[in-house]
């Protein structure tokens, strides 16, 4: 049979004695416009040949043959093909036949004295054969699809499940894969007749925030993303899960939810061990800091104190030789003056030593020793240095002092090598918060694929200060656009939380270098 619009084609067989009959009935379907292709039959071999031969849309039989009847016929058909629907025509037939008949698998049965209506009789189970062919394909695809989500599911490393939200607020589980039992410990069964349960194990400190992420995906039908921890078992451990839904509303108002519940405890347990010894590292890189900055203080005073006394109270032993020589004495008298010219030198030299290593300055306040640093920097590189200290004084600690002060030691160090600036200017400003430290220049910037590169310990070692003092570190620099570092460091008491680093970044701009505010 054809689709709607398409010539209409009919495979007919028969299986009838007289071929009289079988032409009658050929006669009423190319009346009502089929085209079509017929084969008789009268015998069973012949019905079991003409069926293996086929294919055939329809069947139509005589009710009885000399050597065959219907019951035999349907028997065969239903055995080789129950798809193909079968009319029965006889001349006369009895009630009890026509039951039986039916019960035998016949379509329709149609009297001889009635064949207009065998035309209509056969389209409507035609239509009939098409639908059940349907229904039973789609029965098949539903199933095949359920056995491969439940294959898909059952071997997922988590726990699927649909849940319902009805319009009056009641929830449940419609379904939850075999990730139950790994996820919850329990069954899915237990999960499906106990809807409440997989709120019930939420720990108690992260229950309302389930809760509310739940309602916030009803209620815009947006996705949902949760992590939180789970209590599990008769002991209460605990994990941690990841849970990922969409939620669809329909027309009567239910809200449908499909998602999966991850077991993320291992992962949870590796990132606070990666924390813990990231804050390990921390403390370690603050005490050597600690150790080096002491140590140089140290190695400045011994310079300072022991070096320069002895080689001040040289000198004064060589005034006193000087004075004590005849006056004819001139080749001694010209080597005392050389001793003397090369103690004034040393003594220099280690003054310079003992400030590079810690500036006595810096004790009298961080302002004080970054005005110190910038004017001799532009003594000894020539490059224009523009200091801004809004503030007359800021209270620091000495490791906080410290830190920006080799920070800014090693940015003008930098600079002197590799910017090609003219310009510096500096900004050294606390809100009683946070203290911040701006250093920019004019130079030709910097690619900064080059800061992460391995050997770029300066900037290492800068960003690594600052961390230690839960810090933010921000290096923002462009090819031909100049550098800028801003340093950004909690006070201690202040209202920014100094167990959570304020967060660091590169950024690489190619508009022109922003201006200090």
């Amino acid at each position: 049979m054809s689709d709607a619009g398409t010539p209409k084609t009919l495979r007919l067989l028969h299986v009838e004695d007289s071929e009289d009959d079988a032409l009658l009935i050929n006669e009423e379907f190319i009346a009502a416009g089929y085209q079509l292709s017929a084969t008789r039959v009268d015998t069973a071999e012949g019905l079991r040949h003409a069926l293996q031969n086929g294919p055939w849309d329809l069947v139509i039989t005589d009710i009885s043959m000399p050597d065959f009847d219907a019951v035999n016929a349907l028997a065969i058909v239903n055995e080789t093909n129950p798809d193909i629907p079968c009319i029965v025509v006889s001349g006369a037939i009895g009630e009890e036949a026509a039951v039986a008949l039916m019960k035998a698998g016949a379509s329709d049965f149609i009297i001889k004295q009635s064949l207009s209506r065998l035309a209509p009789a056969a389209e409507r189970s035609l239509r009939e054969v098409a639908a059940r062919r349907e229904r039973s394909e789609a029965i098949a695809a539903l199933r095949e699809s359920e056995t491969r989500f439940k294959s898909l599911a059952t071997n997922i490393p988590g726990m699927v499940f649909q849940s319902r939200l009805k319009a009056d607020g009641s929830a449940e589980i419609l379904y939850a894969s075999e990730g139950a039992m790994a996820v919850y410990g329990v069954l899915p069964s237990v999960l499906i007749e106990q809807p409440g349960t997989m709120a019930d194990m939420v720990h108690p400190d992260d229950r309302e925030s389930f809760l509310q992420a739940r309602i916030e995906s009803h209620r815009s039908g947006t996705a949902r993303n949760w992590e939180g921890r789970i209590r599990v078992g008769e002991d209460k451990e605990i994990k941690w899960v990841n849970l990922r839904a969409t939620a669809r509303r329909l027309n009567d108002g239910v809200v449908m939810s499909e998602g999966i519940v991850n077991n993320i405890t291992e992962s949870k347990l590796a990132e606070e061990r990666l924390r813990r010894s990231r804050e390990q590292l921390r403390q370690l890189s603050a005490h050597v800091d600690t150790v080096r900055e002491d140590e140089r203080a140290h190695i400045a005073r011994e310079i300072h104190d022991d070096l320069g006394g002895t080689l001040t109270a040289a000198k004064i032993d060589l005034e006193w030789l000087r004075k004590r020589l005849p006056g004819d004495a001139t080749d001694m008298l010209g080597k005392v003056n050389n001793a003397d010219a090369l103690l004034d030198h040393a003594i220099d030299s280690a003054r310079s030593l003992s400030r590079r290593l810690r500036p006595v300055v810096l004790d009298h306040g961080l302002i004080a020793a970054v005005e110190w640093q910038a004017k001799e920097f532009a003594a000894r590189t020539g490059i224009d240095l523009d200091v801004a200290c809004p503030n007359d004084e800021i209270e620091l600690a000495p490791k906080v002092s410290t830190a920006l002060f080799r920070v800014f030691q090693e940015t003008l160090t930098n600079v002197a090598r590799h910017a090609q600036a003219s310009m510096v200017s500096v900004e050294l400003v606390s809100d009683g918060d946070v203290v911040t430290l701006i250093i920019q220049d004019n130079g030709c910037g910097m690619d900064l694929s080059a800061a992460a590169k391995e050997g770029s310990f300066g900037l290492r070692g800068m960003r690594e200060r600052v961390d230690t003092l839960h810090g933010q570190f921000i290096l923002d620099s462009g090819p031909g656009n100049g550098t800028r570092i801003e340093v950004n460091i909690p006070l201690p008491g202040s209202k920014v939380d100094e167990t959570q680093p304020l967060e660091a970044g590169f950024q690489d701009n190619s508009d022109p270098v922003r201006k200090v505010s």
